[in-house]
């Protein structure tokens, strides 16, 4: 078979079943060979409809999809079956990454979220979708500000009583919770009602949650911009401070989809805020202490980027195997040949690299790397107003030398 003409085919079907799909993506379903999908999925399409092979998806799902990847690829005329849009949180992202677009045909229905924010009214350019099918709720935290509208799409019945309890926790229990069964089909259900009441009950299996969000009187909304409240943090005392953090997230320059290497984490304050900048955004945090590997994952998880992730041992032993970063911090132990040097190794060409410095044999060490790799050495200085008896004073912090460079 010529992969000139495409051998893949991606529809997207909703709760109106076979009836609702056009002419395409019948005919694709039509001449399939091999028909995988959801038992759901392929419940919903007649006998007559295919004569194709159909395969149910197994759990966990991949050995399926590289099944369709190798052994089909090519071969046989394969179609598969998904939810709504495919390339929306879909099995179509999956299939189709390592393709070419000769190779495929993805025929998407209207996607859950579309028919959310219409029957609500909703701009969906306005409004944020998230998934929670094995990802932790942890992630909402991010989201969370006053007139945030947000589509959530559920794990299971459960769902929408943890996610209530989550908002009430959070102290957005005022936020108004739209719920909807079966969207789309002719068993569509849907209910409305605030976080602070919603029953502890179990709904469909597919449902799709709907929240805009209203802060009640304990709510604390974080900034997406870098420099959040010391307190924000549990620490132990290792903490960049908030206005060297600040300058040192704005020198990392973090950009969507690039990976940050945050070297001797301590409590984990900037790959916690280099993750806030963007969703798309990945931080692997290296620290020696058990206890500061503990404190790092919690404050993730309550800052709202619960996947930052953590390797606990000595670096840089613990580089080993892993993909090169785009961005490298280093917070501690610049006076480490040792470290250096694997750090640098490391670095892809364009890759950049920060370091904050305390001690004057770290600032030697600094200047001696600056003149051997050039890039920018900027000296903070940072003083707070401090309370000594009725009257204020300024209270001066430790100065920080940091060196930015971006390896040639």
């Amino acid at each position: 078979m010529n992969l000139a003409e495409h051998w893949l085919s991606i529809v997207g079907i909703g709760e109106d079943g076979y009836d609702g799909l056009n002419g395409q993506a019948k005919q694709a379903i039509a001449r399939a060979q091999v028909l995988y999908g959801g038992a759901r999925h392929l419940a919903l399409l007649p006998t007559a409809a295919s004569q194709a092979t159909r395969i149910p998806w197994p759990s966990p799902m991949a050995p399926a999809v590289q099944q369709i990847l190798t052994e089909h690829r090519g071969e046989k005329k394969v179609t598969v079956l998904a939810s709504g849009d495919p390339m929306l949180h879909g099995v179509g992202v999956s299939l189709t990454r390592d393709l070419v677009p000769t190779e495929f045909r993805v025929l998407p229905q209207v996607s859950a979220l579309s028919l959310t924010c219409a029957r609500l009214g909703w701009s969906i350019a306005e409004t944020i979708l998230i998934t929670l099918v094995n990802r932790p709720i942890e992630q909402l935290v991010r989201h969370l500000y006053p007139g945030q509208r947000l589509v959530i799409f559920s794990e299971d019945g459960s769902t929408p009583a943890t996610v209530a309890q989550f908002l009430r926790n959070s102290g957005y229990g005022l936020s108004r919770i739209h719920l909807f069964e079966n969207l789309g089909g002719p068993s569509e259900r849907s209910a409305s009602e605030l976080a602070a009441s919603w029953p502890a009950e179990q709904y469909a299996r597919l449902n799709l949650i709907a929240v805009l969000c209203n802060p009640d009187t304990t709510a604390k909304p974080l900034s997406l911009a870098p420099g959040l409240r010391d307190d924000a943090f549990d620490t132990d005392g290792q903490l960049t401070k908030r206005e060297v953090r600040a300058v040192t997230l704005a020198s990392l320059a973090p950009l969507p989809n690039q990976t940050l290497w945050d070297v001797g984490a301590g409590s984990g304050s900037i790959g916690i805020e280099w993750m806030r900048h963007h969703s798309s955004c990945s931080c692997i945090a290296f620290e020696a202490r058990e206890d500061r590997v503990l404190r790092i994952r919690a404050n993730a998880a309550r800052l709202g980027v619960p996947t930052l992730r953590v390797i606990h041992g000595t670096v840089p032993a613990t580089f080993a195997g892993l993909r090169p970063p785009d961005t490298i911090f280093i917070g501690g132990g610049v006076a480490n040949d040792d470290l250096f040097d694997a750090c640098w190794a490391v670095l892809p060409p364009g890759g950049r690299l920060v370091a904050n410095a305390v001690t004057l044999q770290s600032e030697a060490c600094l200047a001696a790397r600056h003149a051997l790799h050039g890039g920018d050495l900027t000296r903070m200085m940072v003083s707070r107003a401090d309370l000594i008896g009725e009257s204020h004073v300024w209270r001066p912090m430790m100065p920080i030398t940091q060196w930015t460079v971006t390896r040639p």
